[in-house]
């Protein structure tokens, strides 16, 4: 499985909404947050090898009802801090 994220802006009044429906409907869906910014929110994904990226941001992201702009981060690694807080 391999992360992407998914940074989302909503209609006004809506980020609540899509991120309930995201949480209901996104099986790839690990974390959704409430961001402040130019987005409203920040979705952690994990998709298959094989999963098309850009199909999986247009078909089950973009069409949730209140989306109205996503701008998707492909990362290469993850740092841990060995344990530390």
């Amino acid at each position: 499985m391999r992360p992407i994220f998914v940074m989302i802006k909503c209609e006004m009044g809506r980020a609540y909404e899509v991120a309930r429906v995201a949480a209901d409907t996104i099986e790839q869906l690990s974390e959704l947050h409430s961001t402040s910014g130019q987005y409203d929110l920040l979705g952690k994904f994990y998709l298959q090898p094989d999963e098309d990226t850009g199909l999986f941001v247009t078909e089950k992201v973009q069409t949730i009802p209140g989306v109205r702009d996503t701008y998707t981060l492909i990362t290469f690694n993850a740092f841990l801090d060995g344990g530390r807080s």
